[in-house]
């Protein structure tokens, strides 16, 4: 998207409660970008939700598996899960922690449920990297909860920061010059207003986790568990009559032919074909 609009409220084009899926050993969730609903919002090639109290849905985790040319972000609202990697990184995320992994040319992790019962509740959001990039070494951006930062303003909104910087001048702790995104945990109380600029060439969405909201000036609703993909513009503009806890996400689109292949992300079906090669032969 992109627009030359200054001061334009974003409103919302298109709405989805995403699909049932599974994935790594039997893990239940709901893709909301990255199914035939919605492949992909450019650069968000995929968004898991996940939320259960039942063992069963979550236990068997993602054993050991590979990833190349993208980012994968991992942020958890509840429970804990350990992550490992080929390259000797291991730790553990916890509610209000993030982990920004940067697969670059080529990674082999595991993210494994730090818990045997409980509430394991959170996403995980998949961002493209530009060519130039895809075959960059990997990297880390991961911080606990007392290193997210957390706005707690006087009309009781609290939003938790992960990247990009609020209208009240909180910055997020990752960083990443590719797609220069927003990422903020929103916790709007009842009757109140939240608003946030972006760049008006970004490609943006909200998650509702709980609640219900309207957005923009035609206040369209977005009810619980949805996502909202908003339109061009430079203002998001959000109410909620009841309260609402919500995700905003931004980012700049990279405009590049994408090729998918599993795990892997790249621009052509060539790229993808040695990324298999690669990964096959231990090169990774």
């Amino acid at each position: 998207m992109n627009s030359t609009n200054t001061n334009s409220v974003r409103e919302v084009v298109a709405t989805t409660p995403g699909v049932p899926a599974t994935d790594g050993d039997g893990v239940r969730m709901t893709r909301v970008i990255g199914s035939q609903e919605l492949n992909m919002l450019d650069p968000f090639l995929l968004l898991d939700a996940f939320e259960s109290d039942q063992p069963q849905d979550y236990i068997g985790g993602f054993p050991s598996h590979p990833h190349r040319g993208f980012e994968t972000v991992t942020y958890l609202l509840a429970g804990r899960m350990r992550h490992k990697d080929n390259a000797g990184n291991e730790g553990v995320i916890e509610p209000g922690g993030v982990q920004w992994m940067t697969a670059g040319k080529g990674i082999v992790h595991s993210e494994m449920p730090e818990q045997e019962n409980g509430l394991l509740m959170g996403f995980q959001l998949w961002v493209n990297l530009p060519a130039r990039a895809k075959m960059s070494e990997p990297g880390y951006q991961e911080y606990p909860p007392s290193q997210t930062p957390l706005e707690k303003r006087e009309d009781g909104t609290e939003i938790r920061v992960i990247a990009g910087i609020t209208s009240e001048g909180t910055e997020g702790i990752v960083r990443n010059e590719h797609v220069r995104p927003t990422y903020l945990d929103v916790t709007l109380p009842a009757g109140r207003v939240f608003e946030q600029r972006v760049d008006a060439a970004d490609n943006a969405f909200i998650f509702v986790i709980e609640g219900e909201l309207d957005a923009g000036e035609r206040r369209t609703a977005i009810g619980r568990r949805n996502l909202g993909i908003l339109s061009e513009g430079d203002l998001v503009h959000v109410t909620t009559a009841q309260g609402a806890r919500f995700l905003l996400v931004s980012a700049m689109p990279l405009g590049e032919p994408v090729a998918r292949g599993g795990p892997f992300v790249m621009n052509t079906k060539e790229e993808i074909i040695q990324a298999f090669d690669d990964y096959r032969h231990n090169r990774f």
